[in-house]
């Protein structure tokens, strides 16, 4: 998964157009894009449309929820476990 795609499309969701916050959000990114390799065991594909969504959608969730103790939100918890399942990853990792 190419993150500087990802940071584009991120700053793109938030209207961010400069640059100051590119570092924090790249750290955001590769931070997401590890777990869900590292942890959930996803083998993510750049060109996966739906892959790349769910990784922008959730980086900017980090992003925006970085001082907020809440849980992930619904959507985003219901995508999760469809990507590991579709990948055949077991249910309980999630």
């Amino acid at each position: 998964m190419d993150a500087a795609i990802v940071m584009a499309l991120v700053k793109e969701r938030l209207g961010i157009r400069s640059t100051v916050r590119d570092t924090y959000l790249l750290a955001i990114i590769n931070g997401v894009i590890t777990e869900l390799e590292d942890e959930k065991g996803l083998v993510l594909d750049g060109a996966n449309p739906y892959q790349l969504i769910f990784v922008v959608d959730y980086a900017t969730w980090r992003y925006q929820s970085r001082d907020s103790d809440t849980g992930m939100p619904r959507h985003l918890q219901y995508r999760l476990h469809n990507l590991v399942l579709h990948a055949g990853g077991v249910a309980d990792d999630v």
